[in-house]
C-alpha cells in the first residue's frame, strides 16, 4: 500500500518536537520534509532540535527548512526560550554532528520545491501559525493544486482563547495563540479552496497531560522516545498543559478515533479581536476535530513512544 505523503511545518515550541517524533512512528506515512517557523521558538535552536531529533530516531532523506517569516504578535521570551533547553537534552546530544541535512533555501521555497516534486497530492500537517504555508501560496500560487488537505492546530470557536489580554494589550481572549500570531496569514489560507481541518482549543481543553499520564510515562524510561517525550513534558508539567500539536498530529496516525463537525468561519485580522476564528454563517467552510476517544488516544501515545528501542 502507498504511503501517505505528509509536509510537516512546526513551530518550535515543546509539543512541536514530541509531534514530530509521533509523526515518524507511523508507519504509513512518508515525510517529505519539515519546516520550522520562528514563532514559538528561537530558531536557531529550533531547527538544531528537529534535526537532532531526526538523527535520534535514525531518520534518512529527511531535509529540514528554516524559515525566516515574521508574525504580527511575538510568542512571549519565556515561551520562546524552551527551544534552548530541548537542543541540549542530553539524549539529543550524543553525536558529535548532527546527520539530517539543512535545505539550502529558505522554508517557502523548499515546500513549493517539495510539492512541486511530488506526483500526488499532499497532506500538510501544520503545528504553528499558518505564516510559512501562506507565504509559500504567494511564492509559488501553483502548489495549491498540489495540497490534498490542511491539518492545523488553531483556532478557538465556541471557546475562550488562550492569549494574555493583559499581556497583550487588551486582546478580547477569543484568539488562539497560532492564529494570533499571524492572522493575516491564517485568512490568506482562508482565501484558498484548500480543504482545512483545525485542531481547536474547543477540543484540545479536554485533552490534558495528566500526573497519571507522565507517570506511565516514566514506566516506559528505558525506551528512547519516552524518555524524550518526559523529559521535554518536565519541562512544562508546572502550568495547565495540553495535547494541542501531538493530538493534532494523533489524527493523521488514527483519523477514527476522532469525529469531525463542520463550520463556517471567518478569521478576524485587526481590533480587539484580532486572531479570533469566528464561527459565521456563509464563512469559509472549515472541518474541526470535534471529539476524540481518550482512552484510545491516551494508549496509542503511550504504545508509539514504547515500541522504538535502539
Amino acid at each position: 500500500m502507498a504511503k501517505q505523503p505528509v509536509l510537516m511545518v512546526h513551530d518550535g515550541g515543546v509539543d512541536d518536537y514530541l509531534s514530530t517524533v509521533l509523526l515518524f512512528t507511523m508507519q504509513h506515512v512518508r515525510v517529505l520534509g519539515i519546516a520550522v517557523t520562528p514563532a514559538d521558538c528561537y530558531i536557531e535552536p529550533a531547527v538544531s532540535a528537529t534535526r537532532k531529533i531526526l538523527d535520534l530516531m535514525g531518520v534518512q532523506g529527511v531535509t529540514v527548512a528554516r524559515s525566516n517569516v515574521r508574525g504580527v504578535n511575538p510568542f512571549p521570551r519565556i515561551f520562546r526560550r524552551d527551544a534552548f533547553t530541548i537542543d541540549h537534552l542530553p539524549i539529543l546530544n550524543q553525536r558529535e554532528e548532527i546527520r539530517t541535512p539543512l535545505a539550502k533555501q529558505d522554508a517557502p521555497q523548499f515546500i513549493a520545491d517539495v510539492l512541486r516534486a511530488e506526483n500526488e497530492p499532499v497532506t500538510i500537517l501544520e503545528t504553528g501559525p499558518l505564516t510559512t504555508v501562506a507565504a509559500a501560496l504567494d511564492l509559488a500560487p501553483d502548489i495549491e493544486s498540489k495540497i490534498k488537505e490542511l491539518v492545523w492546530m488553531g483556532g478557538a470557536l465556541n471557546v475562550m482563547g488562550n492569549v494574555d489580554p493583559i499581556m497583550e494589550g487588551g486582546q478580547d481572549r477569543t484568539a488562539e495563540w497560532n492564529v494570533y500570531w499571524d492572522p493575516f496569514a491564517a485568512a490568506r489560507v482562508w482565501a484558498t479552496k484548500i480543504p482545512i481541518i483545525i485542531c481547536p482549543l474547543d477540543l484540545t481543553n479536554h485533552v490534558p497531560v495528566t500526573s497519571d499520564f507522565m507517570k506511565q510515562l516514566a514506566r516506559q524510561y528505558k525506551y528512547p522516545l519516552s524518555d524524550f517525550a518526559g523529559q521535554c513534558y518536565a519541562l512544562v508539567v508546572h502550568q495547565d498543559y495540553f495535547f494541542w500539536d501531538v493530538l493534532t498530529t494523533a489524527y493523521i496516525g488514527h483519523p477514527e478515533y476522532f469525529t469531525l463537525k463542520e463550520y463556517e468561519t471567518e478569521i478576524i485580522t485587526t481590533g480587539k479581536s484580532q486572531g479570533r476564528t469566528l464561527v459565521k454563517a456563509g464563512g469559509r467552510k472549515i472541518r474541526a476535530l470535534d471529539t476524540v476517544d481518550l482512552n484510545k488516544f491516551y494508549a496509542y501515545i503511550l504504545e508509539s513512544w514504547r515500541k522504538w528501542l535502539v
